[in-house]
Protein backbone atom coordinates (compact mmCIF):
# COMPACT_ATOMS: atom_id res chain seq x y z
CA UNK A 1 0.00 0.00 0.00
CA UNK A 2 0.93 3.59 -0.69
CA UNK A 3 0.51 7.10 0.48
CA UNK A 4 -0.76 9.40 -2.23
CA UNK A 5 -2.64 12.57 -2.38
CA UNK A 6 -5.50 13.44 -4.44
CA UNK A 7 -4.85 15.99 -7.26
CA UNK A 8 -7.90 15.67 -10.09
CA UNK A 9 -10.21 13.79 -11.42
CA UNK A 10 -10.72 11.59 -14.80
CA UNK A 11 -13.51 11.97 -16.86
CA UNK A 12 -14.30 9.14 -19.42
CA UNK A 13 -17.37 9.05 -21.00
CA UNK A 14 -16.41 5.76 -23.83
CA UNK A 15 -15.43 2.87 -21.66
CA UNK A 16 -16.19 -1.15 -20.90
CA UNK A 17 -19.71 -1.44 -19.34
CA UNK A 18 -17.82 -2.88 -16.33
CA UNK A 19 -16.57 0.72 -15.59
CA UNK A 20 -19.52 2.82 -15.64
CA UNK A 21 -20.29 4.56 -12.26
CA UNK A 22 -16.61 4.25 -11.32
CA UNK A 23 -15.69 7.44 -10.03
CA UNK A 24 -11.74 8.00 -11.28
CA UNK A 25 -9.42 10.11 -9.22
CA UNK A 26 -5.64 11.52 -10.33
CA UNK A 27 -3.40 10.44 -7.16
CA UNK A 28 0.09 11.08 -6.83
CA UNK A 29 2.16 9.24 -4.50
CA UNK A 30 4.07 10.47 -1.49
CA UNK A 31 6.86 9.19 0.37
CA UNK A 32 8.78 10.03 3.55
CA UNK A 33 11.00 13.17 2.92
CA UNK A 34 14.29 11.21 3.29
CA UNK A 35 16.10 14.57 4.21
CA UNK A 36 14.08 15.81 6.90
CA UNK A 37 11.57 12.91 8.05
CA UNK A 38 9.76 15.26 9.33
CA UNK A 39 6.90 15.25 6.48
CA UNK A 40 5.64 13.83 3.02
CA UNK A 41 6.94 14.93 -0.24
CA UNK A 42 5.53 14.33 -3.86
CA UNK A 43 7.56 11.76 -6.01
CA UNK A 44 6.21 13.80 -9.11
CA UNK A 45 4.32 10.76 -10.55
CA UNK A 46 0.86 10.04 -10.75
CA UNK A 47 -2.09 7.27 -11.24
CA UNK A 48 -5.77 6.89 -12.14
CA UNK A 49 -7.24 5.53 -9.33
CA UNK A 50 -10.55 4.39 -8.73
CA UNK A 51 -12.43 5.89 -5.48
CA UNK A 52 -14.28 2.99 -3.30
CA UNK A 53 -14.08 5.61 -0.46
CA UNK A 54 -15.47 8.88 -1.32
CA UNK A 55 -11.87 11.24 -1.38
CA UNK A 56 -11.77 14.27 -2.67
CA UNK A 57 -9.35 16.42 -4.07
CA UNK A 58 -6.65 17.88 -1.77
CA UNK A 59 -7.10 14.64 0.52
CA UNK A 60 -4.30 12.07 1.49
CA UNK A 61 -5.00 8.79 0.77
CA UNK A 62 -4.30 5.10 1.04
CA UNK A 63 -3.93 3.28 -2.41
CA UNK A 64 -3.04 -0.23 -3.30
CA UNK A 65 -2.26 -1.62 -7.20
CA UNK A 66 -1.32 -4.52 -8.79
CA UNK A 67 -3.59 -8.01 -8.02
CA UNK A 68 -4.32 -6.31 -5.12
CA UNK A 69 -6.47 -3.47 -6.03
CA UNK A 70 -8.45 -6.32 -7.40
CA UNK A 71 -9.69 -8.03 -4.42
CA UNK A 72 -12.01 -5.39 -2.65
CA UNK A 73 -15.90 -6.74 -3.49
CA UNK A 74 -16.47 -2.86 -5.70
CA UNK A 75 -13.33 -3.42 -7.85
CA UNK A 76 -13.43 -7.63 -8.21
CA UNK A 77 -12.96 -8.39 -11.85
CA UNK A 78 -12.18 -4.94 -12.95
CA UNK A 79 -9.78 -4.05 -15.56
CA UNK A 80 -7.88 -1.59 -12.79
CA UNK A 81 -4.30 -1.38 -11.27
CA UNK A 82 -4.68 1.13 -8.33
CA UNK A 83 -7.74 1.40 -5.89
CA UNK A 84 -8.42 3.91 -2.99
CA UNK A 85 -9.09 2.12 0.22
CA UNK A 86 -8.77 4.85 2.64
CA UNK A 87 -8.83 8.38 3.19
CA UNK A 88 -5.97 9.36 6.04
CA UNK A 89 -6.87 11.12 8.84
CA UNK A 90 -3.00 11.40 10.10
CA UNK A 91 0.68 9.64 10.02
CA UNK A 92 3.20 9.14 12.27
CA UNK A 93 6.75 8.48 11.79
CA UNK A 94 8.69 7.54 15.23
CA UNK A 95 7.38 10.27 17.51
CA UNK A 96 6.70 12.90 14.96
CA UNK A 97 3.43 13.78 12.94
CA UNK A 98 4.05 13.95 9.54
CA UNK A 99 0.22 14.95 8.60
CA UNK A 100 -2.59 15.71 10.10
CA UNK A 101 -5.73 15.71 8.70
CA UNK A 102 -6.97 18.47 11.02
CA UNK A 103 -4.09 20.76 10.41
Amino acid sequence: MLVGKVTGSLVATQKIDSMRGKKMLVVEPYRLDPETHGALKGTGRSFVAVDTVGAGEGEFVLITQGSSARLTPETKNLPIDTVIVGIIDSVHVDSTCVYDKKG
